[in-house]
């Protein structure tokens, strides 16, 4: 069976909406030691362009990557590397277009064609990957200034028991997994921002069905249900001030 790559990439967007996680917006500072990056890099340093932008950030907040840096399977041998036995890959596509002569069989005229494709291929992160430079993963530089964290906060959130992982580039609660992800602490512009934000992801996390078992109907992105359960978190807390 043919694969369809438009569905494929639909299906993946989706998914990262019905997760509560918008994959063209990254709020935080998912920072690199090579700089501020936005968009993730091909092995030589290339920014990935279109479509493959959204495709990639969802995977990174899905996998909890933080590098930057996606290589197929020969970039890496070719770097003395190699991919990490059992990783999947990620797909990211190729928009072209193939050009050609059609002859009008009534009056024999030729024409140019220009017909449109896609193709798929896949990419590992760099944290799947073994033995790269050490300039693929390197890490930001420490901060100059350092943010407090606030006790009371820290007993309140401990006290609720959830399952809090710290990571990646993205703040959302996997119900699935019974899980709220966040990123590192040092991420935000302030305590605060953290908390708020860690606030409105255990308001979500309260929904579970060990838990109040909330449901309002159907749950995909832009559904009556999805957004009456967002003004249920935003009554909880205020909506998060967005790090840097």
């Amino acid at each position: 069976m043919k694969t369809d790559l438009y569905q494929q990439i639909t299906d993946q967007i989706i998914r990262a909406l019905e997760q509560g996680t918008r994959p063209w917006h990254q709020p935080w500072n998912a920072g690199h030691a090579a700089g501020r990056i936005t968009r993730p890099l091909r092995a030589g340093g290339i920014p990935y362009q279109g479509i493959n932008v959204l495709m990639l950030w969802a995977a990174a907040v899905e996998k909890g990557y933080a590098t930057p840096f996606w290589l197929t399977f020969k970039q890496a041998l070719d770097l003395g590397a190699h991919v990490r036995k059992g990783e999947k890959g990620s797909l990211v596509v190729y928009a072209g277009r193939i050009t050609g002569t059609e002859t009008d069989t009534a009056t024999g005229e030729e024409s140019e064609t220009s017909i449109p494709f896609l193709k798929g291929y896949t990419v590992f992160n760099a944290e799947q990957v073994e033995g790269l430079p050490e300039t693929y993963y390197a890490r930001p530089a420490p901060r100059d200034e350092t943010i407090t964290r606030i006790e009371r906060a820290e007993s309140f959130f401990a006290a609720l028991g959830a399952d809090i992982q710290h990571g990646g580039n993205s703040a959302c609660y996997v119900i699935s997994r019974d899980q709220v992800r966040m990123p590192v602490f040092e991420a935000f512009r302030d305590a605060e921002s953290y908390y708020a934000t860690l606030g409105h992801e255990t308001v979500h996390w309260t929904k579970h069905p060990t838990r109040l078992d909330r449901e309002f109907g159907r749950k995909r992105f832009g559904d009556e249900g999805y957004a009456m359960e967002e003004l249920v978190a935003l009554s909880g807390f205020f909506d998060p001030v967005l790090p840097m």
